[in-house]
């Protein structure tokens, strides 16, 4: 539907009404109908700022994500990563022995045009722990990863917008302080990390993951 076309084509047969139509009335008139068009517009503009990357209601997407642990440096975390009931669900348990204390999942590289976005929007449904959205640029395993971090509450679907320049470079755990911000132009991986130094089980269930850009 062209919404600029139905909004002219309001005004022209509102002006065409009877002349004993008083000025007041026929602004009134266009008012009420027009006030829900210029809603419409708002909500037309939001949904084309919005570019889906994963939506897990389908299970084509699935296969794609790679779970990794604290195991590769010795610990004793588990985690898994399944589609359930139409969501994808990241849950398993942290365990700080043997210095451990993290689980992750990353989307496999590709590349992602996310050119004119600024941030994602995720829709979650946590158990009240402290997650991070991470974000990668390189094509390698053990590259750089971006983080932003995010609090669930117990059981609520919530959805989380995150600017890409709240996302913290680090290595290992380390912040680095010589790598440039997020460059969403380069976006290949993306995922999940609990490394809340909080032992016991987690669960976070995954609706959706777009990039967005705010709309004035």
């Amino acid at each position: 539907m062209n919404l600029t076309f139905v909004a002219a084509d309001v005004r022209r047969r509102i002006s065409e009404r009877s002349p004993r139509t008083s000025a007041s009335s026929r602004r009134r008139l266009l008012f009420r109908i027009t006030l829900p068009l210029t809603l419409l517009f708002a909500m037309n503009a939001h949904s084309a700022s919005d570019k889906t990357l994963f939506n897990f209601q389908s299970t084509t997407n699935t296969a794609a994500w790679q779970v990794v642990n604290d195991d590769v440096m010795g610990g004793v975390s588990t985690g898994r990563f399944e589609l359930a009931n139409g969501v994808a669900m990241f849950r398993g348990e942290v365990s700080l022995e043997n210095n451990g204390g993290f689980a992750s999942v990353r989307s496999l590289p590709a590349r992602h045009d996310l050119t004119g976005c600024d941030s994602f929007v995720i829709r979650v449904r946590g158990d009240g722990r402290r997650y991070k959205f991470t974000a990668r640029t390189g094509l390698g395993f053990d590259t750089p990863l971006y983080q932003c971090a995010f609090t669930t509450k117990r059981g609520e679907w919530e959805e989380h917008r995150l600017s890409f320049k709240d996302f913290v470079p680090t290595f290992r755990g380390r912040v680095l302080e010589d790598v440039p911000p997020l460059n969403p132009i380069r976006v290949t991986s993306m995922g999940f990390l609990i490394a809340d130094k909080q032992a016991g089980q987690f669960r976070l269930e995954i609706g959706w993951i777009k990039a967005s850009r705010m709309v004035p």
